[in-house]
C-alpha cells in the first residue's frame, strides 16, 4: 500500500504546467474534475525514455517504430485475445481525429451516422463537422448498467456508420460478449460500419471484468470495424498525442488513410517514445493505479449514494463517475456544483442535462475535498 500511496497520493502542482484541466479555473477556488486526464505522475519508465530521447538533442521527422507495433500486437493478444497484424495499425496524433476520419471515410455526405446518447461529446461533433445527419441510440439503465438500447434505436435507411464506446464514456460499462454479439447482429442487420472507441480498455475497475474488442468477435465484425485505442488515458500521456486505429479491412483502411492524407499530421517522435515505454515497461504501474482507482470508486459509491438527490450506479471501468443529479431541486446541476467549488463536466454536453461527470483520477485529498464540498452544497439546499 505504501508504494501505491507514493505513486498516486502525492500531489503534483499542475497549475503552472500549461494544463488545460487546471487552467480552466485558474485564480478560482474550484477543483477541476472535468476533462479526462488524471493528476498522477507518469511511470518512471516513460519519463526516463523521454529524457534519453531529449538528451539526444535532435527532433527530426520520425517513422513508426517497428518495435512499437510488435508490442501492440503482443498486447492485444495477451490481454484481449485478439490476433492483429502490424499492417492493420494506423498511427494517429490523437483519438478524436480518428472519430472524425471514421465518419468521413465510412460515409458519404447524405449518409447518417448513428451514435449513442449520452456519450462523449466528440461523437456528436464528428458528425456535425462532416455535415453528416446524426441519429441516436439511447443509452439507458438496464439492470444497473448503462447500455445502448438497440431495440429502441431507429436507424434511417441511409445510415452507414455506428459509433460505439466500450468501456462506455460516460457510465463506465464494460460490454459483455453477449452484449457485443447483439451489437454485431444490429450492425450486420443494418449494414453498418462500426467505429469502436476503446481508449479506456485498460482501466477496468471490476477485477472480474474482461474487455473484449468488438472486432475480435468474428471475421464479419472485424471487416466492418475501426477500433480506436491509445495509451493516453491509461498512462496519463494524452498531451503527447499517440493513438492507434486498428482496421483489419484492407479497403476500409485504404479509405481511412486516403481521408487523412495531407490533413492529419504524423505522430511526433516523443509520443512514439512514450507509447513504446508505456506498453513495454509499465504494466506493474498500471496494476497499482487500478488498485488506487478502485478505492476511489468505492469511496464515491458510498459517499454519493448517501447524499439526497444524487445517484451513482456501479462503475465497471474508467476513472469517470456519471452522477445522476436529476433529483436535486436545481435547474443546472453543473452550475450548482461549480458555485460550490467543484468543476465537473456538464451532463448536457453528453446529452443529459440532469447529470454531471466527475473525474476521480486524482489524489485522495482532492477526492475528499470534492466530496466535502458536494455534501455541504446539498446540505445548504435544505
Amino acid at each position: 500500500m505504501s508504494e501505491i500511496l507514493r505513486l498516486f497520493d502525492q500531489p503534483v502542482d499542475r497549475t503552472k504546467s500549461n494544463s488545460t484541466k487546471w487552467l480552466k479555473y485558474q485564480g478560482k477556488d474550484i477543483l477541476p474534475m472535468w476533462v479526462a486526464d488524471s493528476d498522477f505522475r507518469v511511470p518512471d519508465a516513460i519519463t526516463q525514455a523521454l529524457h534519453q530521447h531529449v538528451e539526444h538533442g535532435v527532433f527530426g521527422y520520425g517513422s513508426v517504430p517497428e518495435s512499437l507495433s510488435e508490442l501492440l500486437v503482443e498486447r492485444m493478444a495477451t490481454l484481449y485475445h485478439w490476433q492483429i497484424k502490424p499492417e492493420w495499425i494506423v498511427y494517429l496524433p490523437g483519438l478524436v481525429c480518428g472519430l472524425n476520419l471514421a465518419v468521413r471515410a465510412c460515409t458519404e455526405p447524405h449518409q447518417t451516422v448513428v451514435s449513442p446518447r449520452p456519450i462523449y461529446p466528440k461523437f456528436f461533433t464528428a458528425a456535425k463537422y462532416a455535415s453528416r445527419p446524426l441519429a441516436y441510440s439511447p443509452v439507458t439503465l438496464q439492470q444497473g448498467r448503462w447500455l445502448m438500447d438497440l431495440d429502441a434505436t431507429e436507424v434511417p435507411a441511409d445510415s452507414k456508420l455506428l459509433l460505439f464506446c466500450n468501456p462506455l464514456n460516460p457510465g463506465g460499462t464494460v460490454y459483455t460478449r453477449q452484449e457485443l454479439e447483439a451489437l454485431h447482429h444490429f450492425a450486420k442487420k443494418h449494414d453498418l460500419y462500426v467505429c469502436s472507441d476503446e481508449i479506456h480498455c485498460d482501466l477496468l475497475l471490476n477485477e472480474n471484468a474482461r474487455h473484449i474488442p468488438f472486432a475480435s468477435l468474428n471475421e464479419d465484425a472485424a471487416q466492418r470495424s475501426i477500433t480506436l485505442i491509445a495509451p493516453s488515458k491509461t498512462f496519463n500521456i494524452a498531451g503527447l498525442g499517440a493513438s492507434m486505429a486498428i482496421i483489419p479491412s484492407f479497403e476500409l483502411r485504404r479509405r481511412f488513410n486516403r481521408t487523412r492524407a495531407g490533413i492529419v499530421p504524423e505522430v511526433n517522435v516523443l509520443a512514439y517514445t512514450a507509447a513504446e515505454a508505456a506498453y513495454r515497461d509499465c504494466q506493474p504501474w498500471l496494476d497499482q493505479q487500478l488498485q488506487y482507482l478502485r478505492q476511489h470508486r468505492d469511496r464515491l459509491m458510498t459517499a454519493i449514494n448517501g447524499m439526497p438527490g444524487l445517484k451513482l450506479h456501479p462503475i465497471e471501468a474508467t476513472y469517470l463517475a456519471w452522477i445522476d443529479a436529476s433529483g436535486l431541486p436545481v435547474a443546472n446541476p453543473h452550475a450548482f456544483f461549480e458555485d460550490a467549488g467543484i468543476g465537473f463536466s456538464p451532463g448536457a454536453d453528453f446529452g443529459h442535462a440532469g447529470f454531471v461527470r466527475m473525474n476521480f483520477g486524482c489524489t485522495s485529498q482532492t477526492l475528499e475535498l470534492a466530496i466535502s464540498r458536494m455534501k455541504h452544497a446539498i446540505d445548504s439546499i435544505g
